[in-house]
């Protein structure tokens, strides 16, 4: 179970990471397309701001399953709370 639980977390952690640069890749165009012509922020502003909150989303799930991960190293899965759990599922979730 722990082996399986590893690569499941290694699986989410990668996907997060795909899509961390991909909506860095995304918000990179949208800034460029921005600072050709300041006009364009309120075309593509709210595009910008939905790539920036991908990648803070991204960064509250690396955080939370880092701090999982270190439970189970220590061998405190019972520690794991409700959050924790669905957290992770959701990573898993998204993962497959």
């Amino acid at each position: 179970m722990k082996n399986n639980f590893f690569h499941h977390l290694e699986e989410a952690i990668n996907n997060i990471k795909s899509d961390r640069s991909v909506a860095t890749e995304l918000l990179n165009d949208v800034s460029e397309y921005i600072g050709q012509n300041k006009e364009r922020h309120k075309d593509v502003g709210q595009v910008a701001a939905k790539y920036l909150e991908t990648l803070q989303r991204s960064n509250e799930q690396l955080v939370k399953l880092t701090g999982m991960l270190q439970k189970v190293e220590e061998g405190d899965y019972g520690d794991l709370s409700s959050d924790d759990k669905e957290t992770l599922f959701d990573s898993l979730e998204e993962g497959q």
